[in-house]
């Protein structure tokens, strides 16, 4: 009875204990989640290819199936050509109900992407093997280099540049450059790729 007595008063001290370090310890499990978690994409913009679905509210002939066009455009009813490569599709929404009010009275407009291109960038110059890479998540300029096999010898790793489409649709191309030693070093921050982007190895 002795040892009973003396088991139950272990438990009886050790089970606070544990229950003050529990919260702690889910803490410390969060704290470890977060570093680690995979950064969230950017919006989602559309690109040439894809599929969307315009929706004006009580008119159907304006309502449309379309697809992006290689030129980025699309074409619909009254409004004719517009842009859509490089804009999200709240953004296109945006600009279609803008011009569709000189002919409809507050048109209430919907955007819907029924089917998005498989997500690319391009790796070009001075490099292994350049070319077109999938993204299957959230990827970096290191990571899209190594996957085309590195710089090659003669590579200018002072000038590598990202060519990247501007938000507003308009089609002009945007340069940011990347500081190829820095990275290598881990004293900058990764820098993400977004879909559509140019990495240049002059």
């Amino acid at each position: 009875m002795r040892h009973i007595t003396n088991f139950w008063r272990t438990v009886l001290v050790v089970a606070p204990v544990w229950a003050l370090m529990m919260p702690n310890m889910a803490s410390a499990q969060a704290l470890t989640t977060t570093a680690n978690a995979t950064p969230i994409a950017a919006e989602y913009r559309l690109v040439p290819g894809d599929k969307v679905r315009i929706e004006v509210y009580k008119d159907a002939q304006l309502s449309q199936s379309l697809q992006v066009r290689p030129d980025g455009k699309i074409t619909l009813p009254l409004v004719g050509d517009m842009a859509a490569a490089g804009k999200t599709p709240i953004e296109l929404r945006d600009a279609l109900t803008t011009s569709l009010k000189e002919y409809v009275t507050n048109p209430v407009v919907t955007v819907i992407v029924v089917e998005a291109t498989a997500a690319q960038v391009y790796v070009i110059g001075e490099v292994a093997s350049p070319g077109t890479l999938v993204m299957q998540g959230p990827m970096t300029v290191l990571q899209a280099l190594a996957q085309v096999g590195g710089l090659r010898e003669f590579a200018d790793r002072d000038d590598i540049r990202i060519l990247r489409r501007n938000g507003n649709g308009n089609g002009a191309l945007r340069t940011i450059d990347f500081d190829y030693k820095r990275a290598l070093k881990g004293e900058t921050e990764p820098m993400y790729l977004q879909p559509g982007d140019t990495i240049v190895v002059p």
